[in-house]
């Protein structure tokens, strides 16, 4: 199996962005964090946004930002993020699994609150100021399941497909005032959550974290290795540079093949 090498993506300059105010949601830890610091090394100032308060301070601290902690779950904590962002990076997200006729309401309604209306709500506080001064960069992590679908998952797949819709049409309203709005569209990435997901299944199948790796997750990825966060990052950053500017309304596919199937 083939192991993740040194991410090939370009920075920007570490000015490219000075002057400009980052938001990120979920930043505390994995593809948020990432971001984050990607984004604060290119000279914006970031608001991290995540529940885990201790997390997000620290890492606020470190890369020079600001901690928001706040559950985006509730809608009045999300109304309550300052709404001055000139790049918003949607990543917040939780997973269930289930089957359908078995899924609990709460949580199908609890993985929406948090992966849809939350963005929304977001977006409809920061489009204005975007709008007044003449530019943006919206930037959604989506996932392959926001263009395929996986048998369980239906809180996910349908959050993800919702995020996707959400991310085009702001990018259609927003084109003439200078914003882009993109997905960023992984599959599966080496975070705490991915990390947890392989050891249950190694001992629940009775074979090595490599083979879950390999056999399970990346069954449908022609590229048998998982993503890393600096990676996602690396695209998050470039979407925001000069050289995407015409990008709008797209998906990233990061899914090492996934989609070419």
């Amino acid at each position: 199996m083939q192991t993740s090498g040194t991410p090939q993506h370009e920075p920007l300059a570490p000015a490219a962005l000075t002057g400009r105010t980052a938001l990120v949601t979920g930043a505390a830890s994995g593809i948020g964090l990432a971001c984050a610091e990607a984004l604060a090394a290119a000279g914006a100032h970031v608001h991290v946004v995540d529940k885990a308060g201790d997390a997000a301070k620290s890492l606020a601290e470190r890369i020079g930002g600001t901690a928001w902690v706040a559950d985006l779950s509730v809608a009045e904590a999300v109304d309550a993020l300052p709404a001055d962002a000139d790049i918003v990076v949607n990543n917040a997200g939780l997973q269930h699994v289930a089957p359908v006729h078995a899924f609990p309401p709460d949580r199908f309604a609890l993985i929406h609150r948090v992966m849809v209306e939350a963005p929304f709500r977001i977006l409809r506080r920061t489009l204005p100021g975007m709008y007044e001064r003449g530019w943006g960069r919206v930037v959604n992590i989506s996932s392959v399941h926001g263009l395929r679908a996986s048998p369980y998952k239906s809180a996910y797949v349908s959050a993800k497909h919702a995020l996707e819709g959400l991310s085009k049409v702001v990018a259609l309203e927003a084109a003439p005032h200078g914003v882009t709005s993109n997905c960023v569209s992984p599959g599966y990435v080496r975070t705490p959550l991915v990390e947890n997901q392989i050891a249950d299944q190694a001992r629940s199948h009775g074979i090595s974290e490599q083979d879950v790796v390999g056999r399970v997750l990346l069954e449908r990825s022609a590229i048998k290795s998982l993503i890393e966060p600096g990676d996602v990052a690396g695209a998050v950053l470039w979407l925001c540079g000069p050289g995407a500017a015409h990008i709008t309304g797209s998906s990233v596919a990061m899914d090492g093949g996934w989609t070419a199937n």
